[in-house]
């Protein structure tokens, strides 16, 4: 069974055969020391392969972005330590929510993660490339799926947007890696689990880079005027599993424990 852990006391379990998670990143640690990994397959096109049905990538549990351990949906940290340079009513918040130990945290309450926290939450996922878009399909996060557009279109207007929990995804290669400007966002999600907080301002750049056959390399810039005072930057890396499929994720039936978090 996967345990999805919404809270430092709170958790879940979905009824789903037994397969990996990495909430404390060993795995994917155990994966980069590793000797002789064959190099990241590619597609016709020259890209690489990263995935189409081959198999799922499985993130770590990246609980705390900023890599301070603040973090309760997982112990894995990022590359490095940021100094996240709040706004004082950001920071407020985000000690606020370390207090009540993240008892408020829209996850919990079966709400999509968002950008960038998606792929900090150690759920399966799997990507897809098409000739004009790219499909991520979460098993997590209330059972998603994302459209990337890859087809040279520019971002809606900022007036026109609805904002949403994914946003407006706009991808393309740089190189081998594929870049994907998220604007779009709503703010109604965390950045991440350890209480980030973020308005509509939101503005994620991601870069994916498929380092061999089995590692992902995950970047997102994060850039909120409404919150911080600057962008800020976090990265780490993600395990392929070959074969592996999305299984079943239900969150609305079976989140038993949320009023039992009751914070400080």
């Amino acid at each position: 069974m996967r345990l999805h852990l919404a809270g430092l006391t709170a958790f879940l379990w979905v009824s789903v055969s037994g397969t990996a998670q990495d909430f404390n990143g060993k795995e994917v640690a155990a994966a980069l020391t590793r000797k002789n990994i064959p190099p990241a397959p590619r597609l016709p096109d020259g890209h690489p392969d990263l995935g189409n049905a081959k198999g799922s990538w499985v993130p770590p549990g990246v609980g705390d972005m900023a890599g301070t351990g603040r973090g309760f949906a997982g112990t894995a940290q990022p590359e490095k330590k940021t100094d996240v340079p709040f706004l004082p009513w950001a920071k407020a918040a985000f000690e606020k929510s370390n207090e009540n130990i993240t008892k408020d945290d829209p996850e919990a309450f079966c709400l999509p993660p968002g950008i960038p926290r998606m792929y900090a939450t150690s759920f399966p996922f799997q990507i897809y490339q098409m000739p004009n878009r790219i499909l991520f399909v979460f098993e997590g996060g209330a059972h998603m799926w994302r459209v990337v557009y890859t087809d040279g279109r520019k971002h809606t207007p900022p007036d026109k947007l609805n904002p949403t929990y994914l946003g407006e995804g706009i991808g393309r290669w740089e190189g081998d890696t594929l870049v994907i400007d998220v604007t779009g966002l709503n703010d109604r999600s965390w950045i991440d689990a350890a209480g980030h907080p973020h308005t509509e301002q939101l503005h994620v750049v991601e870069r994916f880079t498929r380092v061999n056959e089995l590692i992902l390399h995950y970047e997102a810039t994060i850039d909120d005027p409404g919150a911080y005072s600057k962008p800020w930057t976090t990265s780490w890396n993600i395990l392929f599993h070959p074969g592996m499929e999305p299984l079943e994720y239900i969150c609305q039936e079976n989140n038993a424990d949320l009023k039992h978090l009751v914070g400080r």
